[in-house]
């Protein structure tokens, strides 16, 4: 369903209203509008797209999907593309919806791709901060990348959480591999798509202060600031988290191999005492006469030496710790 609103000097005057009404509101200066579709088609899109004059390759974006986080400037308008992330606590798995937006002077366009984008919460933003309403679209879009940047520190913050359990793990006695190895594989995927998304928001909000554009006023200024150093962060977070999760995989390969090694070492030093008594059981064992042939003084001179030997090894290995 499409949702409307429409601002008059910075006070709400109508909300759901059809969208055919757009151009009788917009002939007021003194209006703001605020048109929200969700999986439009781009015959969806045409009334808007003339009423605003939307430029064509604009809506062909809004409309095709995995799109970069971007803005594009047109000659009437900008075309902005984000994406708002949430983190599977369990999985860790990380979900991503996009969201488009038409950005002109007195008109915001917003486009969701599918209703995972939680726009009621936006709306929310709007209403908790409605005395900066007067600032017409830049009061809307920051309430827009606000939300969407919130979502950045809330998934980098429960990530960071589950990579310190993660870490706790490394140097359990008792660890299930195939488990830790699934996680951390999951966690490094969830921070990579992470990054993709983070990333270019940094130029998108960057893009969005600049003077030439004219869109954010003295009022919205220092709002758009917070949220760019939000994003600074959020982004530095996602690049330390995923060379932590590197570091973690790697510490964990190496304790496996040390623990291994530990292993055959010690299977090394037993299998190297038990070869004693078997050489010489062996020797022994020989259809052949030989000193001490059929005789308790061979069986006592082979068991002494059994003894002699495997215990002087047993000693040795022990004291250079290879037992």
């Amino acid at each position: 369903m499409a949702r409307t609103r429409a601002y008059r000097n910075g006070v709400l005057e109508a909300e759901d209203f059809p969208p055919e009404e757009l151009s009788e509101y917009l002939r007021d200066t003194s209006v703001t509008v605020w048109y929200d579709l969700c999986a439009p088609t781009e015959q969806d899109l045409a009334v808007v797209s003339q009423e605003l004059g939307l430029h064509r390759l604009a809506v062909e974006d809004a409309v095709s999907e995995h799109q970069r986080s971007k803005l594009d400037r047109y000659d009437t308008h900008s075309f902005l593309t984000a994406y708002a992330v949430e983190l599977d606590q369990e999985s860790g798995v990380l979900a991503s919806a996009e969201i488009d937006a038409f950005v002109t002077e007195r008109a915001l366009v917003t486009v969701r791709k599918s209703d995972h984008f939680d726009i009621e919460a936006v709306v929310a933003r709007w209403d908790s901060a409605a005395e900066l309403a007067k600032s017409g679209v830049a009061f809307l879009l920051h309430g827009l990348l606000d939300y969407v940047v919130d979502g950045y520190f809330e998934s980098v913050q429960s990530l960071d959480d589950q990579i310190e359990a993660l870490e706790d793990l490394v140097f359990a006695d008792r660890v299930d591999h195939k488990d830790m190895q699934r996680r951390s594989l999951h966690l490094r995927k969830s921070l990579v798509k992470l990054r993709r998304v983070v990333l270019p928001m940094r130029e998108v909000v960057n893009s969005l202060m600049r003077h030439d554009l004219g869109l954010v006023d003295e009022t919205m200024a220092p709002y758009f600031q917070d949220v760019y150093d939000h994003v600074l962060r959020a982004s530095e977070w996602t690049e330390s988290l995923r060379d932590l999760v590197t570091t973690i995989r790697e510490t964990q390969l190496t304790i496996q191999g040390n623990r291994l090694n530990v292993i055959m070492k010690k299977l090394t030093g037993w299998a190297a005492i038990i070869a004693v008594p078997t050489a010489i059981t062996g020797f022994y064992g020989q259809n052949v006469p030989y000193p001490g042939y059929s005789q308790w003084s061979g069986f006592i001179a082979s068991t002494v030496a059994i003894v002699v030997i495997a215990g002087a090894l047993y000693v040795l290995f022990k004291r250079r710790d290879w037992l």
